[in-house]
């Protein structure tokens, strides 16, 4: 992999630890919230005791979740060591320290065996990774036969982008190397990976939107000095958010969730 991709992980990671963005994105960091994980996680045939793979699990909000909601074993994976660190943390307060638990490790290259987990879900950050395709089959991978992946992420027609989400800072904000749907939906069954739910929440994007715009106008007047430290742009965040509600309104840019399922038959693709 080249140094490019893996600069771009390591800004990602980074930006994705601060505190900031936390108070920016909230507590799921991704549009739709903990109900969308919900309805992901209701597609996923999940049963007690069941174990399931949370990739760029972040803070842990969705391990922590699916731990606590549906009585699975949730692990972790974050390119992130902070990220990684606060879900440790997280999982000892909520007193699921022994159903979640969280490595530091990279979405291409998984740190798991062949075939031992029942489900994979990955939420608002395939959009990010530089070699989509190589994660997919390794979610297939890991993956047991008849298991399943369950991924919501923001959906781009890339060349119909405005400029002010182009550029590094809109691939961090996962924007910039999002795809369409059907381009989702054909990396997943290139791993061998049978897409058998679609569904379009562009409204939870618009509704992020709106969220960080009045989450930032607060920290605005109540912490400026932590929006200066981040190194945020505050002149062209209007003209970036305007944007993105204009890309939503004409279908470049929204918020999907699919699922799909690894095959049972012994065609797979080599590896997974």
């Amino acid at each position: 992999m080249s140094t490019d991709r893996e600069d771009v992980k390591a800004c990602c990671a980074d930006a994705y630890a601060r505190d900031v963005v936390a108070l920016l994105l909230g507590d799921s960091y991704h549009p739709g919230g903990t109900a969308l994980t919900r309805r992901l996680a209701g597609g996923l045939g999940l049963a007690p005791d069941s174990r399931v793979l949370d990739v760029a699990s972040g803070r842990g909000t969705t391990a922590l979740m699916l731990a606590a909601a549906y009585g699975v074993r949730a692990e972790g994976v974050d390119y992130s060591a902070a990220n990684t660190a606060l879900a440790r943390g997280a999982a000892q307060a909520a007193g699921l320290a022994g159903r979640a638990v969280f490595v530091t490790g990279d979405a291409e290259h998984l740190p798991y065996a062949h075939g031992v987990f029942d489900a994979v879900v990955c939420e608002c950050a395939m959009c990010t990774f530089p070699a989509k395709a190589q994660a997919a089959a390794e979610f297939a991978r890991v993956l047991r036969p008849g298991g399943r992946v369950g991924i919501t992420d923001v959906t781009a027609v890339p060349e119909r982008l405005p400029p002010e989400l182009g550029g590094l800072g809109a691939r961090i904000a996962c924007v910039a190397d999002a795809r369409p749907l059907d381009e989702y939906a054909d990396i997943l069954a290139g791993a061998g990976l049978r897409v058998i739910t679609t569904e379009r929440h562009d409204r939870a994007m618009l509704r992020m939107v709106d969220q960080i715009e009045a989450r930032l106008n607060l920290l605005r007047i109540t912490a400026p000095a932590r929006l200066a430290d981040a190194g945020l742009n505050l002149d062209a965040a209007p003209a970036v958010l305007n944007a993105a509600r204009t890309a939503v309104a004409d279908g470049t840019l929204g918020y999907a969730l699919l699922t799909a399922v690894k095959s049972r038959r012994d065609d797979l693709p080599p590896g997974t």
